[in-house]
């Protein structure tokens, strides 16, 4: 891979990693990224994608900016408010790097859309905050054989772990199917929390693409920001689970559930 100058000081410290270096640089150029969700866990995973070099990021949320949200979802500003979220963080993104090609999807993720964007992305980032989101992703990614990354925060705590659809355990293998919808207000959470799992999805995507380190495979990272303490739970497949059980490519009853990406 030739690096242009620009290049070569853009991403100059880590084409210093012996793990990275022009090759590397080359995979992350060629690697294509799909971001559901443009609200708290979204804004860090873009934008640390975008600076690390990622050749194609796809965006995709179908709400509009509020003001509720620039306590936590740091791609967006006092004057986006009322903007699509999707066309405030192309803003911010391509700011920041004007090399990262960006695709923007100004919609809901759904049933119906799902197999459309899901097969231009080697990769997916889960970065919504309900569970109707969440399983339907799930789903749609195992039928696709998309690997991708869950994070799921409330109030001071978040959790994280990595699915490669097929081989390590799912998001119903540890969360068999959505909770009842209580109806409560939002409470939180705390705008750093989605910032440090953001953070750690882009890692995740990152590791995927340049095939290096371990990813947060049958593993559940889980965060507390009162004590700022880490643990992680060992998951395994589960031999009864709805979906892994399934044969690739079929749509569950969840996968038939449209959903909205919601306040992240």
């Amino acid at each position: 891979m030739n690096l242009t100058p620009e290049e070569q000081q853009r991403y100059a410290r880590q084409l210093a990693l012996p793990e990275i270096g022009a090759a590397g640089q080359a995979k992350l150029r060629a690697g294509r990224v799909l971001v559901i969700g443009a609200g708290g866990l979204g804004s860090p995973a873009a934008l640390y994608l975008a600076a690390a070099g990622v050749g194609t990021l796809g965006l995709m949320d179908g709400d509009t900016v509020e003001l509720s949200n620039l306590q936590r979802q740091i791609l967006h500003a006092t004057a986006d408010v009322g903007r699509r979220k999707v066309e405030s963080a192309a803003e911010k993104l391509r700011a920041l790097n004007p090399r990262t090609e960006l695709r923007l999807f100004p919609e809901r993720f759904t049933a119906a859309n799902a197999p459309a964007r899901l097969a231009d992305f080697d990769f997916v980032v889960d970065a919504t905050d309900n569970f109707a989101s969440k399983f339907l992703i799930a789903d749609a990614c195992h039928a696709a054989g998309r690997p991708y990354v869950h994070a799921g925060i409330l109030r001071y705590h978040g959790q994280l772990m990595t699915v490669l659809p097929g081989k390590t355990a799912c998001y119903r293998c540890v969360f068999e199917q959505p909770p009842p919808e209580t109806g409560a207000p939002p409470q939180g959470p705390l705008g750093v929390v989605p910032g440090v799992l953001g953070a750690l999805q882009a890692t995740e995507a990152l590791k995927f693409l340049l095939g290096v380190g371990q990813l947060l495979t049958d593993r559940l990272l889980i965060f507390d920001a009162l004590a700022l303490r880490f643990r992680e739970v060992p998951v395994r497949r589960n031999p009864f689970c709805r979906l892994c059980r399934e044969q690739p490519g079929t749509i569950t009853s969840g996968y038939r559930t449209a959903c909205r990406s919601g306040r992240r």
